[in-house]
């Protein structure tokens, strides 16, 4: 890869739509081959998204694969390696930003490549990939943002820290709820399915430089819902290590504060088009 680019403006978007991509390489595996991408975003994961994209490999044949790259410098990607696992492309960030800016680089992709839908889980290996069919499923269904949750009946989790555990389930998930007009029971759960007309629509105005960190974690969920798009959540599971330390760039009261300040950003409508 030695070509940077920041894409192609997607016809599905409008002339007055900002496209703010950050600067990336790309490299394409194999063709397109079905109506649905499931993006995987990762950084210096080392042998955990390895082991997860070889859980994920046989699933290739629903959904093309591709890896949204924040700057891995752990050789966990090595290209050889994705090709055999059935990874359609490869998408490196050099631009600023976090895992919204991954995410804005990968839709924009997404949506550039003609894709009906963008299933995101996360590249730590604690998610259940198993319930990738489920996502695709119920973006057929008709539903635009589909939320997946250890929490409701069918769900399962194991493992997860106890304080991460009450601040989803006591502040967090309660007050993105509250926030939507929609009864959400797992809102940190990267875990999910959008609608390529969801992703497009000016109303939420995702490719926006404002989405930089964390942000479009809240703000997918509750604009969505805001909005009347279809929203729904699907039972899925998520197990922590039994040992060591827990896989997530979300550490502590930091990361707890940082979602909060994007919630309470998100009350004040802060992040409105």
């Amino acid at each position: 890869m030695d070509e940077r680019t920041v894409g192609e403006r997607p016809d599905v978007l409008g002339p007055d739509q900002p496209y703010e991509v950050p600067e990336h390489e790309r490299l394409e595996l194999r063709q397109r081959a079905t109506r649905f991408a499931v993006v995987v975003p990762v950084i210096n994961e080392g042998d955990r998204i390895r082991s997860q994209l070889q859980r994920m490999a046989h699933q290739a044949e629903l959904a093309d694969i591709i890896i949204a790259d924040g700057g891995s410098t752990d050789g966990s990607l090595d290209p050889g390696f994705l090709a055999s696992c059935g990874v359609r492309a490869l998408l490196v960030k050099w631009g600023p930003g976090h895992l919204s800016a991954q995410l804005r680089m990968a839709f924009g992709y997404a949506l550039e490549q003609g894709y009906d839908g963008v299933i995101t889980v996360d590249g730590n290996g604690k998610d259940g990939v198993e319930a990738i069919d489920r996502f695709i499923e119920a973006l057929d269904a008709g539903f635009d943002f589909v939320q997946g949750s250890r929490f409701m009946r069918g769900g399962f989790h194991q493992n997860t820290p106890w304080s991460r555990l009450v601040a989803i389930r006591a502040i967090h998930a309660p007050v993105s709820s509250w926030l939507a007009r929609y009864r959400y029971t797992d809102t940190t759960n990267g875990f999910r399915g959008h609608s390529a007309r969801m992703l497009a629509d000016p109303r939420l105005a995702v490719f926006r430089e404002v989405f930089d960190r964390y942000e479009l974690l809240v703000y997918l969920s509750v604009r969505s819902a805001r909005l009347g798009f279809q929203v729904t959540e699907i039972p899925v599971s998520r197990v922590y290590p039994a040992a060591g330390p827990t896989p997530t760039k979300l550490h502590g009261l930091a990361g707890a504060t940082e979602l909060l300040g994007v919630l309470a950003r998100m009350a004040r409508h802060r992040y409105d088009p």
